[in-house]
């Protein structure tokens, strides 16, 4: 069996929707549905076992022979301020996992963040020597508690202590795609402008407020999330332990995103600028671009669908259909 945590989330139930089409139904999905459409994420998909997050330790003590632990299970929210909440879901959720598949020897894949990167003004080397690390400058709490995390794997490898067979940190970066619209605010834009596209209106994006970028120029290493688990899929195959950025290694604007996204519903552009709200101005990113080095060292293919491409996929098969989940 593979337990996916979050696996009615946003990535985690793409992960269900790619292992299923590979054939994979020993399934075991681990996350809370509460009371809204989270759920409709997994309609699709083929599992044999649903634990609550607050009965997967014992659900653990009685079934240790796992093929792999895909832990996607996090708060995602980048405007989350409950740092204790925060710690307990991100963190210590995830060294608890981290112990058992080293205990049980069982593979153990797990979501990081591009947010651990910051501003970018060390880059986007996935160096994972524990200084490099911790050299990063996250902008806000989501992004510290991934670094932290991020530390613990690189300082247990560093220092040859015990480790699952195969751990991998997935750096994911703008991810967008099916599944996602329980998400709110996080949603990415090509899930929250559709709607007004698709009803003939324009749509808004962020001004800059930055000396020397133009309004809707911020740019981001956008990737389809069908091409990110993928690629986090290959990475467990290959059995390498290590932290590697999952995105495309190209940044492109959300001017391009948003122009993509029009095209996709057959309409020319029509973009207006608004300011960006005042309490996130300093925490904004205004540019991330995977490095692919290391991810291209293992032998992971390379992504060959395009922006373009992968909007209109998005789009045509799923948001203008009546049943947009995967």
């Amino acid at each position: 069996m593979i337990l996916v945590t979050g696996a009615a989330g946003f990535i985690g139930s793409n992960f269900l929707a790619t292992l299923n089409e590979r054939g994979r139904t020993d399934l075991v999905v681990c996350d809370r549905l509460h009371r809204g459409d989270k759920w409709r994420n997994l309609r699709g998909a083929a599992f044999v076992d649903f634990v609550p997050p607050a009965d997967l330790n014992a659900w653990l003590a009685r079934n240790s022979a796992l093929d792999a632990v895909i832990h996607m299970g996090a708060i995602s929210a980048t405007t989350a301020t409950d740092g204790d909440q925060v710690m307990e879901t991100n963190f210590r959720l995830s060294l608890a996992l981290l112990d058992y598949c080293t205990l049980a020897g069982v593979p153990f894949l797990y979501a990081s963040s591009a947010a651990v990167y910051g501003e970018g003004e060390q880059g986007f080397e996935d160096d994972m020597t524990p200084e490099a690390v911790m050299r990063l400058r996250p902008l806000n709490l989501y992004g510290w508690s991934k670094r932290q995390f991020d530390f613990v794997i690189a300082d247990r490898i560093a220092r040859g202590l015990p480790m699952p067979p195969a751990c991998i940190g997935l750096r994911f970066f703008n991810v967008f795609g099916p599944n996602e619209y329980h998400k709110g605010d996080m949603m990415s834009i090509v899930a929250k402008i559709a709607k007004p596209i698709s009803q003939g209106k324009r749509i808004t994006l962020f001004k800059s407020h930055r000396e020397g970028v133009a309004d809707g120029e911020q740019r981001r290493d956008f990737i389809y999330v069908k091409d990110a688990v993928d690629r986090s899929l290959a990475l467990l195959d290959n059995g390498k332990t290590g932290i590697f950025n999952i995105g495309t290694g190209q940044a492109r604007s959300f001017r391009e995103l948003a122009e993509a996204t029009f095209r996709a519903f057959g309409r020319d552009p029509a973009i207006d600028y608004i300011d960006m709200p005042a309490d996130i101005r300093e925490k904004y990113q205004y540019f991330t671009e995977a490095s692919l080095d290391r991810i291209r060292q293992v032998s992971v293919p390379a992504i060959s669908s395009s922006l373009e491409h992968s909007v209109a996929d998005y789009v045509q098969c799923y948001l203008m259909q009546d049943n947009p989940y995967r």
